[in-house]
């Protein structure tokens, strides 16, 4: 597993096994967010699977796909929701960077810009794309 570090509560990763997530729930982690949408991957890691090993493991599941370029702002709430307050969470997607763009959109207006994409840069993630999303969402916050 490749778990990259967003915040002290959140970490993003690529594509998990249902075979790692008993490993995940003995490291602390309480919630798994799959961001992969089924039409991506095959019936072995699609999301009963993973949600029927994540209450195995006793983890709460969310299945929040993200289809590339198409962000809702359902979807991004609904990433808010399922990744606060709830205890060390873990998020992944093919590569993870579909985490972290979901991860940043929430940040937006909460954490200084510079901050968000210097966070995503250093987990291995470049926001580039997303910038003026992230200006305009932090706009309407403030």
């Amino acid at each position: 597993m490749d778990l990259r570090q967003l915040s002290p509560t959140l970490a993003v990763s690529p594509q998990i096994l249902p075979e790692d997530i008993p490993t995940l729930a003995e490291a602390g982690f309480k919630v798994l967010v799959n961001n992969r949408p089924d039409d991506e991957v095959g019936p072995d890691i699609d999301h009963t699977v993973m949600e029927r090993a994540a209450a195995e493991a006793g983890m709460s599941y969310h299945y929040l796909p993200f289809h590339p370029g198409h962000v809702t702002p359902q979807l991004i709430s609904d990433f808010g929701a399922a990744t606060t307050g709830r205890g060390p969470v873990i998020a992944y997607c093919r590569s993870g960077n579909r985490c972290t763009v979901l991860w940043a959109l929430n940040q937006a207006g909460k954490l200084p810009e510079d901050e968000i994409v210097a966070t995503a840069a250093k987990a291995g993630y470049d926001l580039g794309a997303v910038r003026p999303l992230l200006a305009s969402l932090a706009s309407r916050k403030g």
